[in-house]
């Protein structure tokens, strides 16, 4: 990105034609700024003043309100500043334009409002990564995830584990920097080694999540699976309100993994139909099945569907698959199930009901599973994942009585790893990436 030097803006509401339109500046130069553009002039800190807005000829742009946030206590901790105008294009493009004709100033690059929150301290990475998801959010779930990660919850959480290894590389280095005195080693090995023990319980019991905190955030995978002909596509279909799936009464007609986006008990969740599962007919049915049998293995959930007139059953099914016995319009009066099946037809819309409050059941339990995740993005998983590692390599070398060197840069190792995680240190591959994913104006 560009340096912070220069002072930016952007739209930060949606998109015109809109009731207002939020115009966001940040940087040096807002002062000049709201000196020439406003009128009746400068405003008074963290007070919406009414007037007109006009560019550095004259002409008036809109009549809208003005505030202003003097850094450092501001959203990105510069001198910042906020129009309320009406929310037509032509005003928007002649704000933004009047905005940019000053001296090093131009349009903000995606994320980088918060950016330069970052940077000035106003965020660390984990917290303005929160912001991004609740921006994105699109169930209260979602919502409550990501404030409560804008709110700091992991990473103070982070930040303990990261002051427990730095508190252990303080007490290794007096073993280190003091190799001759007699007591030092022991005063020092035992509290190092209980720090450790303690820090590997606390990863292993955030790792053990079942990937709640992603699961919520990106959705939960949910497979139809069965034999040829079961009505898996019909029953996506029915789930979907839409024909997502090409229906046929010819084996093999799905090939690939098709699969929707849907909110079921107030979560995210992406349901698959895949290929029915049987012996092969070509190479390309063959890959079909090969990708179904791999949706169906990696799904948090999987609907076992089987033809009311098929003698296949479940027999190979997992204890926790949902089975579902399909095409009951085509059964006998005197057809009957386990209490263990659930009953459909996907073409009349029987049982469909219960089949949908089953799966949100699941669903809800599932998200409910782990209180408060402390890992909502693969980023925080990985890094974690790599503390444990050298915090296991730290335990085991300290166990077996290893010098305090080696003990030392396994626990510095680790602690790098919680301080990039939240910030502290990083590359610009990572903040990029980070950021990038950002809207304009935020």
């Amino acid at each position: 990105m560009t340096a912070a030097r220069d002072t930016i803006c952007a739209l930060a509401s949606g998109p015109p034609p809109s009731a207002i339109a939020i115009i966001r500046i940040s940087g040096p130069g807002v002062r000049v700024i709201c000196n020439q553009l406003l009128v009746p002039g400068w405003t008074a800190p963290r007070k919406a003043v009414y007037g007109r807005i006009r560019d550095r000829s004259g002409e008036v742009i809109d009549e809208g309100l003005a505030v202003f946030m003097p850094g450092p206590a501001s959203y990105t901790g510069e001198d910042t500043a906020e129009l309320y105008l009406h929310g037509g294009a032509a005003v928007i493009e002649h704000a933004l334009d009047a905005i940019c004709s000053f001296e090093d100033t131009r349009l903000a690059e995606a994320g980088e409002f918060t950016r330069r929150a970052f940077e000035n301290g106003r965020l660390d990475l984990v917290e303005a990564e929160g912001v991004a998801d609740l921006i994105d959010a699109e169930t209260r779930a979602q919502k409550h995830l990501a404030l409560d990660q804008l709110d700091g919850r992991l990473s103070r959480q982070y930040e303990v584990w990261r002051s427990s290894l730095l508190n252990a590389l303080a007490l290794l280095e007096v073993s280190i920097d003091f190799p001759d005195e007699d007591d030092a080693p022991d005063e020092t090995r035992e509290p190092v080694a209980r720090t450790l023990r303690e820090m590997e319980a606390s990863l292993e019991k955030a790792l053990a999540d079942d990937s709640v905190g992603e699961r919520i955030r990106d959705g939960f995978h949910i497979a139809i699976v069965g034999p040829p002909n079961a009505g898996k596509s019909s029953l996506l279909n029915k789930l979907a309100r839409r024909e997502a799936a090409i229906v046929s009464d010819i084996p093999g007609t799905t090939r690939d993994v098709v699969e929707v986006r849907l909110k079921i008990g107030g979560q995210i969740a992406w349901v698959a139909d895949t290929a029915g599962l049987r012996e092969a007919a070509d190479v390309i049915e063959a890959e079909g099945v090969r990708r179904a049998q791999q949706r169906a293995t990696s799904a948090d959930l999987r609907i076992q569907v089987r033809a009311a007139d098929d003698r296949t059953d479940f027999s190979e099914c997992g204890e926790d698959d949902l089975l579902v016995v399909n095409k009951i319009d085509l059964a006998g009066e005197n057809a009957k199930w386990p209490d263990s099946v659930m009953v459909i037809s996907a073409i009349t819309g029987d049982g469909i009901r219960e089949l949908e409050r089953r799966i949100a059941d699941i669903i809800r339990a599932k998200a409910g599973s782990v209180g408060a995740p402390l890992i909502t993005r693969r980023r925080h998983r990985l890094a974690l994942e790599s503390a444990l590692f050298h915090v296991k390599q730290a335990s085991d070398l300290i166990t077996r009585g290893g010098g305090a060197e080696l003990v030392a840069e396994d626990v510095r190792l680790a602690s790098r790893q919680l301080s990039g995680l939240i910030g502290e240190i990083g590359v610009e591959e990572i903040l990029g990436a980070v950021f990038s994913s950002f809207c304009i104006g935020k």
